[in-house]
């Protein structure tokens, strides 16, 4: 080979080996016109907005004298005691108005505020709501520096936030972080929808901003796992916006209330409740005395509209209906059995019962022997004897067969327990057994039923979709002699 030929094959081997070792070592940066090259994009500098944001953050220590302490069970005042809280806040109003966390400040004697330039002030109580977990508070001071709010809609999971506040009496900790996913339920389903962040939050951060690159206040952080790290929790600002003008005017937030149970329309629940409609919620219960029951609403009415509004989920419809003055009336669009149909509310106003703890589950004792062959469910049932009915204080309209021991593993199964009460299946009234029995007796093997389910302690209704077991077909004596155990 001429050497001029073999000079330019050598190079070109050459030129072909750096490049694959480029691309598969993933070590360099291919040159690019004029010799620069693409910088890879790390996370973005705090540093400007914290310096921006920071003089607004504020730390709260809440007092309460003549605490209860817990002792046991039971919860005893003690006479003398002290009981002290620590929290962060921040001035979202130079005229001295702060937002913090309502369960930091629920019920003090003394709030005191330490402002970033190390000035104190007793703090007032402006207003409060459990349900979001809100307070705002008010300091005799003006022309402070205060957190510019965004807009927590147009958050996308992935994006870079920063939490500050007071973790561990730190003040004024930064921490960095994503959003790790939107709409969270933790405490209450009706009104939850937090931000999950992996930026650090700790005892003490309670109340403080979490803020966007753009140095917006995007959340307050609330909560934390302590389950796991990484794994913190903040209140969308938006939710804050919404109810800062009643705080601010009346110290409460007064909410419309229907007085239903609700769940959401999923593709295999609109053959159940017989509509074509992919948007809605469906009313699982109906609560006597309320609203809901006086505008005629029934179970398995599916609500498309709410006096015009489009409702996507039973999370939206809550929405809707807590926005509405108590006293309002609303119209209502849904669906009954396949038929469009229109009604008219007159809203009640939401009471506090979503903020009490329900009674522990206590332990029963059935005094049954359990088989070890379960229905076409995967379950053990048993007549919901009268006794048994008034000692649990079960309504005349909730009787079913009880749930005595879950041994299948179908889809969905796991959503039962021990005690409960199967009230429906697929509509079908079950109150004693032969019901239940004569309801199973044309599912096929994986067909999809639906089962409402009254659960006693603690008090609730909800559906379950439960797939039918594939069994190989047993003999008829083998039949007889499973029939004889249930």
């Amino acid at each position: 080979m001429p050497r001029p030929v073999l000079v330019l094959s050598f190079a070109l081997v050459a030129a072909i080996a750096g490049l694959l070792g480029v691309l598969v070592g993933g070590g360099g940066a291919l040159p690019v016109a004029g010799g620069a090259s693409t910088p890879v994009a790390g996370p973005p500098s705090f540093a400007d907005v914290v310096a921006r944001v920071n003089p607004a953050v504020v730390h709260i220590t809440a007092i309460q004298a003549g605490a209860a302490e817990r002792r046991g069970a039971t919860r005893d005042h003690v006479p003398g005691s002290v009981r002290r809280g620590e929290g962060t806040g921040f001035i979202v109003d130079p005229e001295g108005y702060i937002l913090t966390n309502h369960h930091l400040v629920s019920s003090p004697e003394r709030i005191r505020v330490r402002l970033a330039d190390r000035r104190e002030f007793t703090a007032t109580l402006v207003g409060s709501d459990a349900s979001t977990d809100l307070a705002l508070l008010k300091v005799k001071a003006s022309g402070l520096p205060s957190v510019k709010m965004g807009d927590s809609d147009q958050l996308r999971v992935g994006e870079w936030v920063c939490a500050i506040g007071n973790p561990y009496r730190f003040e004024h900790s930064v921490t960095v972080g994503v959003v790790s996913s939107k709409g969270r339920k933790i405490y209450n389903l009706s009104f939850d929808s937090y931000i999950q962040t992996d930026a650090a939050i700790n005892p003490g951060n309670s109340g403080g901003p979490l803020i966007n690159a753009a140095g917006e206040a995007i959340g307050i952080s609330s909560a934390m796992s302590v389950q796991g790290q990484g794994i913190g929790f903040a209140v969308p600002i938006n939710m804050a916006k919404d109810i800062l003008g009643p705080l601010r005017t009346q110290g409460r937030v007064s909410r419309g209330y229907l007085g239903v149970q609700l769940q959401d329309l999923d593709p295999d629940l609109r053959t159940l409740v017989r509509t074509r409609e992919d948007h809605g919620a469906v009313v699982l219960d109906v609560l006597a005395g309320e609203a809901g029951e006086a505008a005629g609403l029934k179970r398995y009415d599916v609500i498309t509209e709410i006096s015009g509004q489009r409702v996507d989920d039973s999370d939206a419809l809550v929405r809707l209906i807590a926005a509405r003055a108590p006293g309002s009336t609303v119209a209502l669009s849904l669906v009954r059995d396949g038929r469009p149909l229109r009604l008219q509310a007159r809203l009640a106003e939401r009471g506090n019962a979503d903020d009490e703890e329900p009674d522990p589950d206590d332990p029963e004792d059935w005094e049954q022997d359990l088989s070890a062959e379960g229905d076409a469910f995967g379950l053990v049932t048993m007549e919901l004897t009268r006794p048994m009915q008034r000692e649990l204080d079960i309504p005349a309209d909730r009787r079913g067969v009880v749930v005595k021991e879950v041994v299948g593993l179908s889809p969905g199964i796991d959503t039962l327990a021990h005690g409960d009460v199967i009230v429906e299946v697929d509509r079908h009234p079950t109150p004693r057994l032969a019901d239940y029995r004569k309801a199973l007796a044309p599912l096929k093997d994986g067909e999809v039923a639906w089962l409402f389910v009254y659960r006693p302690r603690p008090e609730g209704t909800f559906l379950a979709k439960v797939e039918v077991e594939k069994r190989a077909a047993k003999k008829p004596a083998e039949r007889k002699a499973a029939d004889a155990r249930r």
